[in-house]
């Protein structure tokens, strides 16, 4: 079993990692994909299901930074970190 840890939003000792799928607009607007098998949150207690902001970061550096044009409706995660990137990093992230 999934080792439990604090939940950001409710406070209880209900919370485990897991995966699921989530969608994401693409950083043109120019349409949205689901992104299968990616890292996420579940609380038990409360019953929210979120993605950590280092996923979220890690999503969006990718999205900006592969061509998207080559992407189809669906993708894994897996898959998805695995594309050649155009640039090294986000040249718009100033942290």
């Amino acid at each position: 079993m999934n080792e439990m840890f604090e939940c950001t939003w409710c406070g209880e000792q209900q919370a485990y990692r897991s995966s699921g799928p989530v969608h994401w607009e693409l950083p043109d607007g120019s349409q949205a994909i689901e992104i299968s098998g990616t890292p996420q949150v579940f609380c038990k207690s409360c019953g929210i299901v979120f993605t950590e902001e280092a996923v979220t970061i890690e999503i969006e550096d990718q999205l900006m930074l592969i061509d998207t044009k080559q992407l189809n409706d669906k993708v894994s995660y897996g898959e998805l970190m695995k594309i050649e990137r155009k640039l090294k990093r986000n040249y718009f992230r100033f942290d």
